[in-house]
């Protein structure tokens, strides 16, 4: 018999898979607890038209993704912090100051995760700074950070 799982069943597959499965494990399991539907043409036109749109917003997040990295790539963050002679600084900046910086500065939402420092700036300098927007986009992002 052939199911269409509504959600991801252990050592069968994942949401949206078209299964074939014994018809008892069927009837008895997927069936009553509501982790599967029969796959008849109704239900399988129904899952295409789930993907299509899927697919479509998927796209659209991409494309947001590439307009905002494109921002991101011509934009440099200024950050004034205290710092002592030598150009260490008192503390150290963080994906949150930048997140914030950008937020306030520029009109730039970015989430602080998505800001990958592999270690929080301890110096004065200009660094480079990766943002990962999207698991296909990754944009540069400029970073200065100066003595007050």
């Amino acid at each position: 018999m052939k199911v269409i799982l509504k959600e991801d069943v252990k050592n069968l597959g994942k949401k949206g898979e078209v299964v074939e499965v014994k018809e008892g494990y069927a009837r008895n399991f997927l069936l009553p607890r509501n982790l599967a539907v029969e796959a008849n043409p109704g239900n399988i036109k129904e899952l295409n038209q789930q993907k299509k749109i899927q697919a479509q917003k998927a796209e659209k997040e991409r494309q947001e993704a590439e307009k905002l990295a494109e921002k991101l790539n011509k934009t440099t963050v200024h950050l004034q912090v205290k710092a002592g002679d030598n150009g260490k600084l008192f503390g150290a900046v963080t994906s949150k100051d930048i997140a914030e910086v950008l937020s306030k500065k520029h009109s730039l939402n970015v989430d602080k995760r998505k800001i990958d420092l592999e270690e929080n700036i301890k110096s004065l300098g200009v660094y480079e700074v990766k943002v990962k927007l999207h698991p296909q986009v990754t944009a540069n992002l400029q970073v200065k950070v100066t003595a007050e």
